[in-house]
């Protein structure tokens, strides 16, 4: 991030008074859960401004939806997550979920513990919807990819991205027992992600479920063992 926008980010907070945090679309650029432009800047703080170029907002945090990053007072990645909720669509606010949850290790629970502090959040239910699992959102090209292939040799759709036992799975079909993980390099590069990769993969297992990991490459450039392996799992 460039350097000027984090001075005129910090700027907006301290215009914005003792007490006063980055929050908003401009919090979620600052921890990279955003895409495309940077945001104007947006604060929260107990005494009501009016500052030139700034959204501000007058609330009072609990302490625990605050935090510092970059340098920056800015809502904690939880508090974020519940603010994005009443601005982004429903598969954008999942991928920022999926975001703070790889880079951050930003549970379920607390971005629920967060939501609960917060009563009057507009987008509530889309954002439990997706703490909970419930909604059907498609976080990837791979993934987008992977399910073309399904429905071009008439395959059933999984579940995507819900809850199963203590981890998010990427693909599953209950009915069958089966569980498939989708490996994109943006989103398995780090050692924590490895480590859940083997831990949802241990648990599949453990449900009772057939279990297969397929790659970017097994899905675009070998789709028909992919198919080959799958169809018998799911005639």
């Amino acid at each position: 991030m460039a350097p000027s926008l984090e001075a005129r980010y910090m700027a907006a907070v301290k215009a914005a008074g003792e007490g006063g945090v980055l929050s908003g679309l401009a919090a979620a650029h600052l921890f990279a859960l955003s895409k495309g432009a940077a945001p104007p800047p947006e604060v929260i703080a107990p005494t009501e401004r009016r500052i030139v170029g700034v959204r501000a907002s007058r609330r009072r945090l609990d302490r625990r939806d605050m935090t510092i990053w970059r340098g920056i007072p800015v809502t904690s990645l939880p508090r974020t997550l519940v603010d994005m909720a009443s601005v982004l669509s429903l598969d954008e606010l999942a991928r920022a979920f999926h975001e703070a949850n790889v880079r951050y290790r930003t549970t379920p629970t607390l971005v629920a513990e967060a939501l609960q502090r917060a009563p009057r959040a507009k987008g509530r239910a889309r954002l439990i919807a997706v703490i909970r699992g419930d909604a059907d959102v498609i976080l990837s090209r791979l993934e987008r990819r992977f399910l073309r292939l399904l429905r071009a040799y008439s395959l059933p759709r999984p579940r995507t991205n819900r809850p199963a036992g203590s981890h998010y799975v990427d693909c599953r079909w209950p009915d069958h027992r089966l569980t498939v993980e989708l490996d994109s390099y943006r989103y398995h590069n780090s050692r924590y992600a490895w480590e859940q990769d083997r831990r949802r993969e241990r648990e599949a297992y453990a449900r009772g479920d057939h279990f297969r990991r397929f790659t970017w490459g097994d899905v675009t450039e070998r789709p028909e063992a992919v198919i080959s392996e799958l169809m018998p799992l799911l005639s």
